[in-house]
């Protein structure tokens, strides 16, 4: 199958330049190119912009309830462990009232790729702070302007347990695709960040790391093993001093000095997903093996024990 193919018939309904547009293209590219059948392939949303995916995907899926995304596809998972689960969710869904959810499907490691829209704005309501928001953006519930501290949905999920941690964003078709490749044969928990542009309640929130002009003096993409480099010619790097990340020019120092990223580091990880100044990460930040939640239920429903013996584990007594 193609793309193309992958897209329902029903009429796709966001505002026009909203960046939900270029993840559903990628996504669907991601489904051909991976081989996906629409029959066990199935995709689950909350409540938000981002959750209306499960229309616009030729394949089973459910818009479910506002932040409980998570729940839904663990049971899904845990009832048909084979199907091909993919969670859609947003800043406000997920990171709101659907936090709890969130954090459980990570630390139990639900074999299932978790893509986050985050635009730091509510914007299926029009217009609310949500819990990504800058301090200081005024807003229809904020006119004076938020004092919230914000959410970071990376530096979360680390804490949470997560075996994979990534972000990209709309306006990088080829990077985002990448990501969400690598987060699928993940196989387990992976959160995948995505920034993604709300054109009319907070447009223009993430340019300095989308936009072609300022991109390489903001943005640092990731590859494992390689060096932290960035800038227009690879000139500005990012070094290790005392345990944090440090911006220098490599005309100033040694490229010897220069950190290697390393995904299976996780203190290295907390310190990359901290970063939420003017230069930002992007790509897998962290990843782990570790047995999904999944498998090891049904690994303890196939035990050779009988319920006998089941009933009867720990302390246990007869009344008479």
């Amino acid at each position: 199958m193609t793309g193309k193919e992958f897209l329902s018939d029903q009429e796709v309904r966001w505002c026009p330049g909203c960046g939900d547009y270029s993840i559903l293209k990628q996504f669907t590219e991601v489904l051909a190119t991976m081989g996906a059948d629409p029959a066990n392939t199935v995709v689950v949303s909350g409540i938000g912009c981002s959750s209306r995916m499960p229309y616009y995907v030729h394949s089973y899926g459910i818009h479910s309830l506002h932040g409980r995304a998570p729940a839904i596809a663990t049971g899904i998972k845990l009832a048909n462990p084979a199907l091909d689960v993919w969670l859609i969710t947003g800043d406000g869904d997920a990171l709101s009232i659907g936090g709890n959810h969130l954090i459980h499907a990570l630390r139990r490691n639900v074999g299932v790729p978790i893509l986050l829209f985050n635009n730091e704005i509510y914007g299926l309501t029009k217009g609310q702070y949500s819990p990504t928001s800058k301090p200081g953006l005024q807003t229809k519930s904020t006119p004076t302007g938020s004092i919230d501290h914000p959410v970071n949905p990376l530096t979360l999920a680390l804490g949470a347990g997560a075996t994979f941690v990534a972000r990209s964003m709309d306006r990088h078709p080829v990077h985002l695709r990448g990501a969400m490749t690598a987060a699928k044969e993940h196989g387990g928990a992976a959160l995948l960040e995505i920034y993604q542009n709300c054109n009319v309640f907070n447009d223009g929130a993430f340019e300095v790391f989308t936009d072609k002009k300022t991109q390489s003096d903001h943005a640092i993409f990731l590859e494992n093993g390689q060096p932290i480099t960035f800038g227009a010619e690879g000139q500005r790097a990012l070094i290790l001093e005392g345990g944090q990340p440090v911006e220098v020019s490599l005309s100033d120092r040694s490229a010897s000095e220069c950190w290697i990223h390393d995904e299976r580091d996780p203190m290295k990880a907390y310190a990359l997903a901290r970063m939420v100044g003017e230069i930002r990460p992007f790509g897998t930040l962290y990843r782990e093996e570790r047995p999904t939640f999944e498998s090891q239920v049904h690994a303890a429903a196939h035990s050779t024990r009988s319920i006998e013996e089941v009933f009867a584990l720990g302390r246990t007594w007869t009344v008479e």
